[in-house]
């Protein structure tokens, strides 16, 4: 038993740290929750709260430390151990985390709202069927709320149960008419007909919302409702009125979420002039990792890479890990950098030099090579980890890279007209989004002249009109021989999470090509601005 004048230092220490947090006095914090931390060093909550100051201090790799430490030893307090679970994520340290969440598993009767968080965070780490399975425990014990009953229908979606997802969103609206997100992803699971359509309730819908309203949650509904519209016109093939829409759509998203063109380019131009990581060829004379093999899928987003993730992974000895950022989570823990956007991004480069690239490609493999399921390669299809081909050429020289390569005007208008929410910013201006492609375009030429053989590029257009002879050199490229499966990505049972996860589920199709033409006078400002680099590559 602490004795009382322990006991009044403790209290102490706790309310100085609570007032140096709620100050964001981080220094102060760390020196006072390191002095609690000696006083009790079995409180688990005090070291989960230093690894959170600390991390805020810029300090990754000793609040992952620290986050191990507690996992090591985790008190019977539920909460508190997803917590750890969740901070434990955010610092790259994926397995501790599963092994945290599959302790949380055995908790014979857990509430409600801890099941829906256990939800969330295997959602997060693309475990669908185990989120599904959780959420639906929830639900049944007495969840009702719109958000997860939407979490519901995207998890129903991703498995592949389009009309169960159907049924719990338009139950959604039915009780929550205002629910933008509901109507937002109901309107995308199916073509919208002249005899089957929901254009009436999503235009009372935007009737009954304030217009002028300036809160951005109620900004962000009304967007919602416009791009439900834009979407339902554009199937009715209304297309002047559908374009309006999705103009007040991204009118009102570019307002609450301001591209950042200056940092996008700075990054850029860092890669550019990063220091030499090594030759491309040193994979020829690198000894070959053991355990499966990742593959990375590249490029800009809707450049038609779920499709090349679908089609490879029908093949029977390849996995798909889905859109993870495990290789940005393990470089920015060998750097010793917290994810901050741009400015992280700059500081992680900064570092590149000094970084042991063994090491990081060893992380990243301990940390990923789970999600192979027992298969020889895994993918990693994340579009962004263009941005990070040298750091994987040196890190994993064995990793095949493949670079999906489209239209630039097809790929613009694709992500122009896909409403990603408050993330990607460059998406929902015209210019802003020729300035991101532009930086894209630049970093894909540097990439191929200064390492030649690094990515293989495979083209969209190719994949959709001649399946058979692109993936068979896609395959070879990787090692593997095609096989008849690949060709029928529509009958590949996986889940999988992205925006376009109902329009994969079909076969092969072509309808994705010139796309843009349909709206060629809007898009000629986008058009006129991409060609401002004249080696943008079709």
């Amino acid at each position: 038993m602490n004795s009382p004048d322990a006991s009044t230092a403790e209290s102490g220490l706790r309310q100085q740290a609570r007032q140096c947090i709620d100050t964001q006095q981080w220094e102060a914090a760390q020196a006072t929750l390191e002095s609690l931390a000696t006083l009790v060093p079995e409180d688990a909550g005090v070291l989960v709260e230093l690894a959170n100051v600390v991390f805020r201090r810029g300090r990754l790799r000793e609040s992952a430390a620290l986050l191990l430490r507690v996992g090591r030893r985790l008190p019977r307090d539920a909460r508190l151990i997803m917590t750890v679970a969740q901070r434990l994520v955010a610092v790259g340290e994926t397995l501790a985390a599963r092994g945290c969440l599959d302790l949380l598993a055995q908790a014979p009767e857990p509430p409600p709202e801890l099941l829906v968080a256990q939800a969330h965070l295997r959602f997060s780490l693309g475990e669908i069927a185990p989120a599904k399975t959780l959420l639906e425990r929830a639900l049944a014990a007495g969840v009702d709320s719109p958000g997860e009953l939407h979490l519901h229908a995207m998890l129903l979606q991703f498995s592949g149960d389009i009309e169960g997802a159907c049924t719990v969103l338009e139950e959604c609206l039915r009780r929550w008419p205002n629910f933008g997100d509901a109507a937002m992803v109901l309107v995308n699971l199916r073509k919208q007909t002249p005899h089957a359509n929901r254009l009436d309730f999503v235009q009372e819908q935007l009737r009954q919302l304030p217009a002028q309203d300036r809160d951005p949650g109620a900004r962000f509904v009304r967007a919602e409702f416009e791009y439900a519209q834009f979407k339902i016109l554009d199937d009715l093939e209304r297309q002047q009125e559908a374009w309006d829409c999705l103009a007040r759509c991204n009118a009102i998203m570019h307002e609450l979420n301001p591209y950042n063109a200056e940092g996008e380019a700075a990054v850029t131009e860092a890669l550019i002039r990063m220091p030499a990581l090594g030759d491309a060829t040193a994979a020829t004379s690198s000894p070959a990792f053991e355990g499966p093999t990742p593959i990375f899928i590249v490029g800009m987003p809707r450049s038609g890479t779920t499709l090349l993730d679908r089609m490879l992974s029908s093949h029977s000895q390849v996995a798909s890990a889905g859109e993870i950022i495990d290789f940005w989570r393990q470089l920015h823990w060998m750097a010793d950098v917290p994810p901050a956007k741009a400015r992280g991004q700059l500081k992680v480069i900064e570092r590149s030099a000094d970084i042991d690239y063994a090491e990081l490609g060893a992380r990243y493999l301990r940390q990923t090579q789970w999600r192979a399921h027992g298969r020889a390669c895994y993918i990693d299809k994340l579009p962004a980890n263009i941005q990070m081909v040298a750091f994987i050429r040196k890190a994993l020289p064995h990793a095949p890279i493949l670079h999906m390569v489209r239209d630039p005007v097809d790929t613009c208008f694709s992500n122009f007209k896909a409403m990603f929410g408050n993330v990607s910013p460059y998406s929902y201006d015209l210019q802003a989004l020729a300035h991101y492609y532009r930086q894209y375009a630049r970093l894909s030429r540097h990439w191929h002249d200064h390492l030649p053989g690094a990515m293989l590029d495979v083209s969209y257009s190719a994949l959709v009109r001649d399946p058979q002879h692109t993936l068979r050199q896609v395959l070879e490229h990787c090692g593997l021989a095609l096989e008849a499966s690949c060709l029928r990505p529509e009958l590949n049972a996986s889940p999988v999470a992205t925006p376009s996860s109902a329009q994969v589920r079909e076969s092969i199709h072509t309808r994705g090509v010139g796309q843009w033409r349909h709206y060629a006078k809007q898009l000629e400002p986008l058009r006129r601005a991409i060609a401002e680099d004249d080696s943008a590559t079709a």
